[in-house]
């Protein structure tokens, strides 16, 4: 045996025990994951059962899965959860492509960017529920107003992000697009874009929690359907499991979709 081919064994088993340790480091991490949550459910199960805390104002796991069963068996709970879920990818779509358009058109025109700057950290920062009685006037009730309701919740924030995130790209990289006679529109596609890949895939991790809040928000104003709107009715009437289920199905849902969004990160990380 060479002494290149005993380099290349050696290589070779190194990398496959950095692989089985990388596995056994998530493995871990997921299993204690785990039981954290089993832990917290068996806790609270057993507080309810003994007595130590109220099942009327804290409901308990078990009456939650019966509760979720029941929700179903009577379709309710595909039809409360698709809709809260479809508003919510629409407002997330809908919200990517304006705000990745805006800062486009912002980082061509800068003059345009210095005057409505100030406009966005105002509509950044104002409180969106303060919003949603308005849209309700202006828009009515119904799936419309809840998705400009998502839409208002994130896309101030995400323009100024990605606006900032293009204004900090590579200046050694744009002299040179320059130099060889480029355009701005060379300096954004073959510079800014490329380089902010990671900082798009970043903003849309955020995004899509800040939809799902906003479109909570609309439901808990504008809906008959939804699971915001299970929120609220269940809080009204004191039916604390169809609470806590709509809660631990939002949770389910933020992250699913979240786990969605980082595939996608991890998949550009393998392109690259």
């Amino acid at each position: 045996m060479t002494l290149q081919t005993k380099k290349q064994n050696h290589d070779l088993t190194n990398q496959q025990a950095y692989i089985l340790a990388h596995r056994k480091h998530h493995h871990m991490i997921a299993f204690f994951r785990l039981l954290i949550l089993l832990v917290f459910l068996a806790l609270w199960e057993y507080a309810t059962y003994t007595g130590y805390i109220d099942i009327f104002f804290f409901s308990s796991p078990s009456a939650i899965v019966k509760y979720l069963y029941q929700m179903i068996l009577d379709s309710s709970f595909f039809m409360h959860t698709g809709i809260t879920l479809l508003e919510t990818i629409v407002s997330f779509l809908l919200v990517t492509a304006l705000s990745f358009l805006t800062a486009m058109l912002l980082w061509y025109r800068n003059s345009l960017s210095e005057i409505l700057e100030p406009y966005l950290v105002i509509l950044n920062s104002l409180p969106k529920s303060a919003l949603a009685p308005l849209l309700i006037v202006w828009l009515g009730t119904g799936s419309k107003t809840i998705i400009v309701a998502g839409i208002s919740v994130a896309v101030f924030g995400s323009v100024i992000n990605l606006y900032t995130g293009f204004c900090q790209a590579d200046n050694e990289m744009l002299k040179l697009i320059y130099t060889l006679g480029g355009d701005r529109k060379d300096a954004m596609f073959k510079v800014i874009l490329p380089s902010s890949i990671p900082l798009i895939i970043s903003n849309m991790k955020v995004n899509i929690g800040l939809c799902l809040v906003g479109v909570i928000i609309g439901e808990f104003l504008a809906a008959r359907r939804g699971l915001g709107y299970l929120i609220i009715y269940g809080s009204q009437v004191f039916q604390l499991n169809m609470v806590i289920t709509s809660i631990i199905i939002l949770c389910a849902i933020a992250m699913g979709l979240y786990k969605i969004i980082q595939s996608l990160e991890h998949w550009y990380k393998k392109k690259i």
